[in-house]
């Protein structure tokens, strides 16, 4: 299972944030197509990633002196840029799934970006495609390589 690569593996048709997306539309994208975490990209390269957590971190607390009309209104203006983590870890389609896994273990995170030798956006590898890999292998559709 350790040279399973992560290219057979990654989803391929990612959805985007761009820099200037309002927060609120990115939530509101990630709420539509069930996902948690969106890359960032500016002209097709990662610049960061925007996480289900950033945008309720990104929410006042119910302690608030705001009115709903004021929280909107700040709500309104935040874009993804005001966000993001920019710190963005990466795989490329040929790095193993171990890599992957370990990567993701060792930084407490949950999705990594895949990029090209060009640093472009070609997919995202996620915990839950980790899990996937592990089902199969445990089903024995994936061999000890």
């Amino acid at each position: 299972m350790k040279h399973l690569l992560v290219k057979d593996w990654m989803t391929t048709e990612v959805l985007v944030a761009e820099l200037d997306t309002p927060m609120l539309q990115a939530h509101k994208q990630m709420r539509e197509n069930k996902i948690r975490r969106m890359p960032v990209c500016e002209g097709g390269k990662v610049v960061g990633i925007i996480t289900r957590s950033d945008v309720r971190q990104a929410q006042p607390s119910e302690a608030t002196s705001l009115n709903v009309w004021e929280i909107n209104y700040l709500l309104a203006k935040l874009q993804v840029r005001d966000i993001m983590t920019k710190d963005v870890k990466v795989l490329h389609p040929d790095d193993t799934v171990k890599t992957a896994a370990t990567l993701m273990y060792d930084n407490r995170i949950g999705a990594l970006p895949v990029v090209n030798e060009e640093d472009k956006l070609v997919g995202i590898i996620t915990e839950s495609d980790i899990f996937r890999i592990m089902i199969a292998w445990f089903n024995e559709e994936v061999g000890e390589a």
